[in-house]
């Protein structure tokens, strides 16, 4: 009898602690999850404030955003997420999403800032599997050559202008890396193609958000 009595005894201590357990993995996660968004979030700020500075809009901008379709001269395949940049409640610039999915080690994602009047306020990338030491200068911690997209249009030139210079285009390549700057540049440059053709719905200050 005494055995019966240990054994539910220990039984339910061990239920008691499971309960216990679970109680206080559930509350830890649920912290643990806001903070995880909130850094998320606050990282995401930054990188929009590389490409279009704080002070260039007054508007909440990481939370005013366009659903966009799945297109491909965004290089997506599924519904994205544009952010709105405002000024005084008119849309000054838009972030575009998109990806380059012919990178050298794979699909390059973006983030392609574009003003009002068409010209490139900049370009980020945000994910990529290129070679370190060679298309990883595609990132400004590596080198300025992201840089260089900054304020042109598609009139900056032509079609054949828009390659990097050893396919008889303008843009440079990377020292010892073709494939990757060469897959950036076609990526922004479907990009503002695709700004032109939506224009009016990405510059709508009542877009669905």
């Amino acid at each position: 009898m005494n055995n019966s009595k240990q054994i539910i005894t220990t039984g339910l201590l061990l239920m008691l602690f499971a309960i216990i357990g679970s109680g206080l993995v559930g509350t830890t996660y649920e912290g643990t999850k806001k903070q995880i968004a909130e850094n998320e979030r606050r990282a995401m700020l930054r990188t929009l404030n590389n490409i279009l500075p704080a002070n260039t809009y007054d508007n909440d901008l990481i939370n005013e955003t366009i659903n966009l379709y799945p297109d491909s001269r965004l290089g997506q395949t599924e519904t994205s997420t544009a952010y709105q940049a405002k000024k005084d409640k008119i849309v000054t610039a838009v972030i575009l999403p998109a990806i380059a999915p012919d990178g050298y080690a794979g699909a390059i994602k973006l983030l392609v800032g574009i003003r009002a009047d068409g010209t490139l306020a900049g370009v980020r990338v945000i994910s990529h599997k290129e070679t370190p030491g060679l298309g990883d200068a595609i990132e400004t911690k590596r080198s300025n050559w992201i840089l260089g997209f900054n304020n042109m249009s598609l009139d900056s030139h032509d079609l054949h202008g828009w390659k990097v210079k050893r396919d008889g285009g303008q843009f440079d390549q990377l020292t010892g890396a073709t494939i990757t700057p060469r897959a950036i540049v076609k990526a922004v440059h479907q990009s503002l193609i695709y700004f032109k053709h939506n224009k009016q719905k990405l510059l709508n200050s009542t877009a669905d958000e």
